[in-house]
């Protein structure tokens, strides 16, 4: 016959999951009935409702490198590297446009190669080396790419543009920057909705074929 004492460590075990089912069954019911409820929101606000909604989300601590300077943060779970990189570290270069990974505004470099930020978890950052387009410059020294971009008139509204030059960087870096044909396919992911594509291209192409480095 099993002997139930010889394994207390399975009874603690049990009641852990226990306790965690029921706080997930609470903190569910909690934001079911804040979403569904009519006439919650005024009611919400006086029994700051939103204070605990956010107690559900517990932060996680992130420790990541930006531009050469390391950061140790305390985020969500659920925030974007982008919401991070612009909501806490005002690092507001890095554009929100579509928000699903259609239009490149929002692209940065990890560990040197090209992401879209609005698709990351930042806590799937720790550790990790992120360069925006802030920490593309060299102090006041423009970055080749950034001077081609204004020399060929390579932006009109400029939203896109950072999203555009990081994209560029990597696109050289990557080896697609052959020909016209192949940029226009290794850029294809970032949308300038001023059509300034033609300049795009004639920007990137001297930066690769002046052998500058990216």
């Amino acid at each position: 016959m099993e002997n139930k004492e010889a394994y207390p460590a399975n009874d603690a075990a049990q009641d852990v999951k226990d306790s965690s089912r029921r706080n997930f069954i609470k903190q569910s019911t909690l934001l079911t009935a804040v979403a569904l409820t009519p006439g919650t929101a005024i009611k919400a606000a006086a029994d700051h409702i939103d204070e605990q909604i956010a107690a559900v989300f517990e932060k996680m601590p992130l420790k990541m490198q930006v531009n050469g300077k390391t950061q140790n943060l305390s985020v969500e779970p659920r925030a974007t590297l982008l919401d991070i990189l612009r909501e806490q570290l005002d690092l507001t270069g890095t554009k929100k446009g579509c928000d699903h990974g259609q239009c490149g505004a929002c692209t940065v470099h990890v560990d040197g190669h090209r992401i879209n930020s609005c698709l990351t978890l930042g806590v799937m950052m720790n550790g990790r080396k992120i360069t925006t387009i802030e920490g593309l410059a060299n102090g006041n020294q423009l970055h080749p790419m950034q001077e081609a971009f204004i020399k060929h008139d390579g932006f009109q509204c400029g939203y896109c543009t950072p999203g555009q030059i990081m994209s560029a960087v990597a696109c050289i870096r990557e080896g697609h920057a052959n020909s016209e044909h192949e940029i226009r396919e290794y850029m294809s992911g970032n949308i300038c909705r001023c059509g300034a594509y033609p300049n795009i291209v004639n920007a990137i192409q001297e930066v690769k074929d002046g052998g500058m480095a990216v």
